[in-house]
């Protein structure tokens, strides 16, 4: 079965402005439900946006993955009055309605994960169901507006251990078949399939206030990833701040020069001589780094990566590596959601204040003077503890 989904973001966005591209924890809100896409059970994720930046990065950062495409989406299809359905039913013209499932991701939902895409998905795939949705199971006592209690007799107030509460739509993920979408025109329809999601991800971006809320729900989902702590095989490490002092000397031809510690690159031989194996991951395309790199002779040398997350999933995946299994040296926000979520979140003494809040370890060394020499100290002592 051919098992497709779009996420429909929109360029104008009269309540919080350019909210699909507001950074929570380092990343576009937009790249949370999309990094989880692709590591799920659906073939192809289709973004569907009328934002000619969103649509370079999504062609730009996710080309190590065949299932992410792009889709313009029209000015009618975009604007304030236009509907989900009509963006949906856009996209599926676009491509012949060529899919068994389809799927709705909404980017307003950051907090979804594969396994309730998966969840969702399976309950149609299966055939049991035509369409089915996620919700979450509230507890609150909802009144009408004529002052009726419609969930709860009020004179027999139930204990909250008691009440069994009502299911709410939370926005998240709709799945439904190609035959039902072709006969409702609708993300839903026939016999409807329910999954439950956490009680958190109630809260969608919809509001100014619900901006830190999500961010914080978001950092706390990812230091949960941690679990119990296992022997470290691996270091991944930031360039610009890390290797360096995070200043670059231009001249009119550009870059001219980058300062690197010896010092520093003698820690990272100590480091392959202890069994860790190095990582390198910056956003920078740089030839004075990957000249760098090479003497240092780093094999895993990745440049250019915007979305550090996502991308450090897969090269894990393909290792055979956990999160927990791997320290994480950054110094910056875009470092953020990899130092929260790895078994050890590493920082330079100077690093940025959302990242040192947040980050296991915040060495003495400040950035481009022995922080990789620290950084393998505390690695290899640690590691003895499993020898």
């Amino acid at each position: 079965m051919k098992h497709v989904a779009v996420i429909p973001l929109r360029a104008g966005s009269k309540g919080i402005k350019n909210k699909n591209k507001l950074k929570f924890a380092g990343r576009p809100l937009f790249s949370w439900v999309l990094g989880e896409a692709i590591f799920s059970n659906l073939n192809t994720i289709y973004v569907c946006t009328d934002d000619e930046e969103i649509k370079q990065y999504a062609l730009d950062q996710y080309q190590w993955t065949g299932k992410v495409k792009v889709l313009d989406r029209s000015e009618e299809s975009a604007s304030d009055t236009a509907s989900t359905e009509f963006a949906l039913l856009e996209m599926a013209e676009k491509i012949n309605y060529d899919f068994d499932t389809l799927t709705l991701l909404q980017a307003t939902s950051p907090l979804t994960d594969r396994e309730n895409i998966n969840s969702v998905l399976g309950k149609v795939a299966s055939g049991m169901f035509n369409s089915a949705l996620s919700v979450v199971r509230t507890h609150r006592f909802i009144w009408s507006e004529d002052g009726d209690s419609l969930n709860y007799d009020y004179l027999n107030r139930p204990r909250r251990q008691d009440f069994n509460g009502m299911l709410m739509e939370n926005g998240a993920v709709y799945t439904c078949s190609k035959d039902t979408f072709l006969e409702t025109k609708n993300r839903l329809g026939g016999k409807i399939g329910i999954h439950e999601m956490p009680e958190d991800t109630l809260v969608e971006l919809d509001e100014r206030h619900d901006l830190f809320t999500l961010e914080q729900l978001i950092i706390n989902r990812l230091k949960k990833q941690k679990g119990a702590g296992k022997e470290i095989l691996a270091a991944v490490f930031d360039v610009d701040g890390i290797f360096t002092d995070g200043k670059v000397g231009f001249s009119k031809e550009g870059e001219l020069f980058k300062t690197f510690s010896l010092i520093d690159g003698m820690g990272l031989e100590i480091l392959r001589n202890n069994g860790v194996l190095p990582i390198v991951m910056t956003s920078e395309n740089s030839s004075l780094v990957e000249q760098r790199m090479k003497k240092l002779k780093i094999d895993h040398f990745y440049p250019g990566v915007k979305d550090k997350y996502s991308y450090l999933e897969d090269v894990l995946k393909k290792m055979g590596l956990e999160r927990r299994e791997i320290a994480y040296i950054g110094d910056d926000i875009n470092d953020l959601a990899n130092i929260c979520s790895c078994g050890w979140g590493i920082c330079p003494a100077n690093a940025v204040k959302e990242v040192a809040l947040n980050a296991d370890v915040v060495l003495n060394a400040h950035s481009g003077k022995e922080v990789i020499r620290n950084c393998v100290e505390f690695i290899v002592k640690y590691n003895n503890r499993f020898k």
